[in-house]
């Protein structure tokens, strides 16, 4: 009976309880009525705003940006695939030498 006829999960649906929605939005509008009057500077878009915000949201960025450790670089990555290359010829021939 239940094999056929799935029934599908309910959906998230996240209220919030502490933000007033009316409230922001009046915000927002009497910011931007004070920037079209002049009252307030014109909002810049800098890039240097966006860049660290991706490293904040992320822990295991942030983690590594904070220890100082950096990832294996290309020429380190070369050189390991070239030794297990090696070894692999190794064990499928026998020989050491090509």
């Amino acid at each position: 009976m239940g094999m056929f006829k799935m029934r599908k999960p309910r959906g998230f649906n996240h209220q919030y309880i502490y933000v007033d929605e009316r409230k922001e939005k009046l915000k927002k509008m009497e910011e931007s009525a004070k920037r079209e009057l002049g009252m307030l500077p014109e909002k810049e878009f800098r890039p240097e705003d966006i860049r660290g915000s991706f490293v904040q949201g992320t822990t295991h960025l942030k983690r590594r940006k904070e220890s100082g450790s950096k990832p294996l670089t290309y020429g380190a990555l070369l050189v390991a695939i070239a030794a297990l290359l090696f070894v692999m010829h190794y064990l499928i021939t026998g020989s050491w030498s090509f």
